[in-house]
């Protein structure tokens, strides 16, 4: 099929070169010539494993192309609204600007046969709303939303082969009818593979990707909150985790207790359904995600206070090491990264704190210039009064305690992703201080 993918950003790019890689013919379309000129170059202007070579290939093909005209989507047949839906400044609710905008552009753009379909994670009505203005518009195209669950460090995988696939369909049958029919032909390749499916309305679809994310972000603050608990008991959580990890019901994942999530999906999606419910008039059925956000910020604050502790109560001028910038291992995402929020605040208690990530350093630096950042783990840990593992990148997890003791000045861990082995590290001389852990 021909397809055009609006917006190129995270999102975007991944599933311009997906479908391509699938078969499909794709224009992806963005505003920033900066970004486009390095996605034609195969080169992904953020850190995606396995995005570099898919771009590479697809573009080989001659069936990947990318443009800043929006005119060059003209005669696509589906056409991707991949946008960003950032929180809006002062508010907890999304901002639609750019979803609005590029739907706009779009419509002049449109044939009789057109699907446009929504990927962007919108608050519940959007695309209703988003419907009605392309059936006013008069061009004949109807709209569908196909909401996207791509995990950053798998998202190549999430587009070529999906865990499951959802269509959001119009109320009105003909209009369903050809919405489904275009997504199914998208989709053929992972249908044939027995993806499941649901076939759904506008709103439980839009609803899927924010219900998806408010579970995972309950799951995470419920362990953190137990970690709580077993602070001030002497209890351990990993234990704790691994035994109610073994219901089938609960299940182990997205139960390790630590600094908590953050990203450009967790945070900013509860703290959106929270105002769209207000909207609606229902703020108490997802009032409880108000304490999960708490929760989550406050683990910030226990990292910190075990770094003051380490470092006896006198934090000011003492060298520490901040392992990780990123909000989780393989990306170089650090928007409301947890490790990048832990090494702010140590550095405005006057903390000498010197950070390190393998791949988020240039994002960090860009945002936060005043810290003192180090390209390799050794010159991060070299004369350290505590050390901080934040990011739990393979590099970091796997330190060996008694080879990098020499580097350090003073043997303090604190590890913020409760993934070490205290016995071994206490063993090399150090003392280690987890999170819910004794």
């Amino acid at each position: 099929m021909r397809i055009s993918v609006i917006g190129c950003g995270y999102l975007g790019a991944v599933h311009a070169a997906a479908m391509a890689e699938l078969g499909h013919e794709v224009v992806g379309i963005d505003v920033d010539p900066v970004k486009l000129d390095a996605l034609a170059r195969g080169d992904a202007p953020f850190f995606e494993p396995g995005l570099p070579e898919l771009l590479i290939s697809a573009r080989k093909t001659g069936r990947l192309t990318f443009s800043s005209d929006i005119a060059q989507a003209r005669g696509a047949q589906v056409h991707f609204i991949a946008v960003g839906t950032p929180q809006k400044r002062g508010s907890y609710a999304a901002d639609l600007t750019y979803v609005d905008a590029a739907v706009e552009q779009l419509l002049p753009q449109l044939s009789p046969n057109d699907v446009v379909v929504g990927k962007s994670t919108v608050p519940v009505g959007t695309a209703g709303r988003l419907a009605e203005r392309v059936a006013e518009h008069g061009s004949g195209a109807v709209l569908a939303w196909n909401p996207e669950f791509l995990r950053e460090g798998f998202a190549v995988k999430d587009s070529l082969t999906p865990d499951r696939l959802v269509f959001g369909l119009s109320p009105e049958p003909d209009a369903a009818a050809r919405g489904e029919q275009a997504l199914r032909e998208v989709y053929a390749t992972a249908l044939a593979d027995d993806t499941p499916l649901v076939v759904t309305d506008y709103a439980t679809s839009e609803l899927v990707k924010v219900s998806a994310n408010a579970f995972l972000a309950t799951k995470i603050s419920f362990i953190n909150a137990m970690a709580e608990i077993a602070e001030v008991t002497g209890a351990d959580v990993t234990q704790l985790a691994d035994a109610i990890g073994f219901d089938v019901r609960i299940g182990r994942r997205f139960l390790g207790a630590g600094v908590g999530f953050g990203g450009g999906c967790l945070p900013k999606d509860i703290r959106g359904f929270m105002a769209r419910a207000e909207e609606l008039g229902r703020g108490e059925s997802v009032a409880f995600l108000k304490e999960i956000d708490a929760i989550n910020m406050r683990r910030r604050d226990r990292v910190v206070q075990h770094v003051i502790d380490a470092l006896d109560g006198e934090p000011y001028n003492k060298r520490v090491a901040v392992l990780g910038l990123a909000f989780k291992p393989h990306s170089d995402d650090v928007r409301d990264s947890p490790a990048l929020d832990v090494a702010v605040r140590l550095k405005g208690l006057g903390v000498d704190v010197r950070v390190t990530d393998p791949e988020a350093i240039e994002n960090a630096r860009r945002i936060h210039p005043q810290l003192d950042y180090r390209e390799t783990l050794d010159d991060a840990l070299r004369d350290a009064d505590a050390v901080v593992m934040v990011t739990e990148w393979d590099e970091y997890r796997y330190l060996d305690p008694a080879e990098v003791a020499g580097l350090v000045a003073n043997r303090q861990v604190i590890d913020g992703r409760n993934s070490y082995d205290p016995a071994a590290w206490r063993a090399a001389g150090w003392t280690y201080r987890g999170l819910g852990r004794p």
